[in-house]
């Protein structure tokens, strides 16, 4: 990947800083691998804002992707590499030998013509999918399920992998970008390779008008209300310390909740344990 700079024409361009799509199709997406995508302005059925700043942004359809990789032993050929607008990573049109299109999530050094497949003994190689228990323990994966059949949920941003470091009684060890460790079952699939596009972390908007383009509406900073409209509000803060919103503290408070998982972290991304 490379990254597009601009010349100073005006004060947007000056900064902007943008990943260079030339190498992707240029025209529309598979019509039936399409669907509507309605807006919820961070909304929830009952019309109240339950996640802050968004709104606006332009139209998007969703494209289907197919994170679980079920068709096995079916070879694919790549179509074509093509941007999603859903997501930061880039995503590859398959066919498949028996006519089937489908869209997967486009590892790292996928081109157009190469080959594809998943099953139980695959090639280790780019794009490829099959069960953890099958993958050679070092190798770097992506889209990796956290239940078998449910689909890859781990690792599908711009540029994240996983590493799987170990085998343990059926389970498979993963090493995340995170620096946390955890288990998960050796019957779930991985994608080998990294996700596409990990140029995305130096991308610069330029202007504030392009952060609205993706939806993204303002921000005014805490310390920068009134103290009746926000707990960091006024310029003292009384040495109070810095808080949500909502009361809650902030600046490394422990938020984590869920405890029925936490017997598959074997190591945080804290190295507290």
């Amino acid at each position: 990947m490379a990254l597009k700079t601009y010349r100073p024409t005006s004060p947007g361009r000056r900064q902007l800083v943008l990943v260079d799509r030339e190498h992707l199709w240029k025209g529309a997406p598979v019509k039936m691998l399409v669907e509507g995508k309605s807006k919820t302005g961070g909304r929830n059925n009952h019309g109240r804002i339950t996640m802050r700043h968004i709104g606006g942004g332009h139209k998007q359809a969703y494209r289907r992707v197919d994170f679980r990789r079920r068709k096995f032993d079916v070879e694919g050929t790549v179509e074509r590499l093509e941007y999603d607008p859903n997501r930061t990573a880039f995503i590859a049109l398959v066919k498949y030998t028996d006519g089937e299109l489908a869209y997967i999530l486009a590892p790292q050094r996928l081109n157009t013509g190469d080959k594809v497949v998943a099953g139980s003994a695959v090639d280790v190689k780019p794009g490829n999918a099959m069960p953890l228990a099958s993958i050679p323990i070092g190798t770097i994966v992506h889209n990796v399920e956290l239940k078998a059949g449910r689909g890859g949920q781990i690792a599908r941003s711009a540029g994240a992998f996983v590493q799987l470091v170990g085998r343990d009684a059926g389970w498979a060890v993963l090493k995340l970008k995170s620096g946390e460790t955890r288990r998960v079952r050796q019957e779930c699939m991985a994608t080998v390779g990294a996700v596409s596009n990990p140029d995305h972390g130096n991308v610069s908007i330029g202007k504030a008008g392009r952060t609205r383009w993706l939806g993204i509406r303002p921000t005014v900073r805490s310390v920068m209300m009134n103290p009746v409209d926000h707990p960091n509000g006024g310029r003292t803060k009384g040495g109070k310390h810095w808080a949500t919103p909502w009361g809650k503290p902030t600046k490394g408070f422990k938020t984590r909740k869920n405890k029925s998982t936490d017997k598959f972290i074997v190591r945080t991304r804290s190295k507290s344990k």
